[in-house]
């Protein structure tokens, strides 16, 4: 599933709007991660805060009634790349950090962590991941040895 610019358009402005609710403040006192639960059949995504309130939403029409079986790993991305770069705007949000922006399936279960709005924190992939349990056994077993 590749990403049409019309596709990017319309998650850049929910990204917009989520953030215009969340207006840039010196000292923030909302405490809240952004839910984004996408419904694979409508291709609607709604934003939702930790209290489950509704804070935007809006249709994707390229994912509407998509069946794909690789759904949520594809849009995952796309989010990811626009949540990255809108990353000015997000880290700027009126919200204490660190907060996240989670991808939840339309039964509200977490698929991923999309954005982490925090100086010092990064997401590591699963790119960078691989072979890291292979690493680390490795590293165990020549500690052990000496």
């Amino acid at each position: 599933m590749k990403a049409s610019e019309q596709t990017i358009q319309q998650i850049e402005r929910l990204i917009k709007k989520i953030a215009q609710k969340f207006p840039e403040e010196e000292d923030p006192t909302r405490l809240t991660d952004i839910h984004l639960r996408v419904y694979q059949d409508s291709g609607e995504i709604l934003a939702y805060d930790d209290d489950d309130e509704e804070i935007t939403r809006c249709v994707i029409n390229d994912w509407i009634e998509n069946k794909d079986a690789d759904f949520y790993e594809h849009a995952t991305n796309i989010l990811r790349q626009v949540l990255k770069r809108h990353g000015k705007l997000v880290d700027k949000m009126g919200i204490l950090k660190p907060f996240s922006f989670v991808l939840e399936n339309d039964e509200k279960e977490s698929i991923a962590e999309l954005y982490i709005a925090d100086d010092d924190t990064i997401i590591i992939t699963g790119d960078l991941m691989d072979g890291l349990d292979k690493d680390l056994d490795s590293f165990f077993e020549k500690l052990m040895k000496e």
